[in-house]
């Protein structure tokens, strides 16, 4: 997991039929939208401003090191010229592979390549329905498709992953979404999870695979977990041990393009939100959901380009980081980042003081401090040392003290970073 690990920060991309709807990814389970209903996405989809190179300059202007793209979401519908459906982009006005183009874009830019693949699949017709399933109130419906055989479905599950592993080369991650075991569910069984994550190894031995398949409690059965929409408030553990982990984000409230929706982070907010999950020893994929017409809206690109800003000058805080420590304990207002290669610790300063940062038990192995978007020097003072004059008194500070003279003014960065260098 190296290069997971030192990567830190991905993008996410959750594009399709709903990008037409824009409200809401799970618009058809919401709505309870036939396959009637549902189906003039399909006969309007075609987006004619879609550009991969665009969206690989984007993501790799922002700092991101890797993508994960929905190769196929739970209304079935699949982005990739698929030989086992028609629900394809190839068959839609669009009338081509959206999912290679894509690939190569960020290939050749540099990020490792990613797909989400969906479990559920509302369109397919031997899909059992279930309490997400669109006709789940329909009685009628629910009466037609007693017959089902989700056998069939499974082994077509199982063809369009052995499909997306081998037909686009190197694939660095899969993402797949998701089980919900137990009475009107699917889990592992449903999946035959078992065997499917046996065929993923088998084909991509490097591949790294997302928490989702219900095997928790299988060796192999996963390999980084997946906390969705919130913080946690430490380094997640399984069975009393620290687990690589990735917290899935957005920029709003919704994963697919949502027009209407208004609850967007700030980009103070993302930077933030980057440097607590690494702080904790975790990855931060951070999504964006294009337009119908296959362009980043303009909310989406503005916080990118703020996001890019800033790790141009700070990313060292990020590649390659970790959790600090424990002999460092966090400052007030700050959040901290380690580089153990480097021996070097990251202050990322939340709240700019007046003049003086003040670290307790910092004292003794900080041989040099700077601001890091500019490398100047940050004047120290450490163990009992005199700070200097202030308000005619002398200041001193006790042996275990850190402390720093700043600027008074806060520099122009959205999250400044102060640079220590370690004996």
């Amino acid at each position: 997991m190296k290069w997971w690990t030192e990567a830190r920060f991905g993008l996410f991309i959750h594009w399709g039929l709903y990008s037409l709807p824009a409200r809401h990814e799970w618009v058809r389970s919401r709505e309870k939208l036939s396959d009637e209903a549902y189906k003039r996405y399909f006969d309007h989809f075609d987006p004619d401003l879609y550009d991969p190179a665009e969206w690989a300059r984007a993501a790799k202007n922002a700092g991101m090191k890797y993508f994960v793209v929905t190769a196929k979401h739970h209304d079935g519908f699949c982005l990739w010229d698929s030989k086992h459906t028609d629900y394809k982009a190839s068959k839609t006005p669009a009338g081509r592979d959206l999912i290679r183009p894509l690939v190569e874009a960020m290939r050749a830019e540099g990020l490792r390549v990613g797909f989400y693949y969906s479990l559920l699949d509302w369109h397919h017709p031997d899909y059992t329905i279930d309490r997400f399933h669109p006709m789940r109130d329909d009685e009628e419906f629910v009466k037609r498709a007693k017959g089902r055989d989700f056998g069939r479905y499974a082994a077509y599950l199982s063809s369009q992953v052995r499909e997306l592993l081998t037909a686009f080369g190197p694939v660095d991650v899969l993402f797949l979404d998701y089980s919900f075991p137990g009475p009107d569910g699917k889990g592992r069984n449903e999946w035959q999870s078992e065997k499917l994550i046996k065929m993923i190894r088998e084909l991509q031995p490097g591949i790294l695979v997302n928490d989702r398949l219900d095997l928790l409690d299988v060796p192999g059965g996963w390999d980084f977990r997946t906390p969705e929409q919130f913080m946690p408030r430490e380094w997640i553990q399984a069975e009393g041990r620290r687990v690589p982990w990735e917290a899935c984000q957005t920029f709003s409230g919704s994963w697919g393009y949502y027009r209407d929706e208004s609850t967007w982070k700030s980009v103070r907010q993302l930077i933030v939100m980057l440097i607590e999950t690494v702080s904790k020893g975790g990855n931060l994929i951070l999504n964006v959901g294009p337009t119908g017409r296959g362009a980043f809206d303009k909310r989406a690109s503005e916080r990118l380009q703020g996001i890019g800003r800033w790790m141009r000058y700070n990313g060292r805080s990020i590649y390659g980081c970790s959790q600090a420590p424990g002999e460092f304990p966090v400052p007030r207002d700050c959040l901290l980042t380690w580089n153990a290669a480097a021996k070097r610790l990251y202050v990322h300063v939340l709240e700019w003081p007046s003049g003086v940062l003040r670290l307790e038990g910092f004292g003794g192995p900080v041989a040099y401090a700077q601001l890091l978007h500019d490398a100047s020097e940050v004047a120290v003072v450490e163990k009992g040392g005199a700070l200097g004059f202030f308000a005619g008194q002398r200041a001193e500070e006790p042996g275990s003290t850190l402390t720093l003279r700043l600027p008074v003014k806060k520099p122009e960065v959205e999250v400044p970073v102060i640079e220590l260098f370690l004996n």
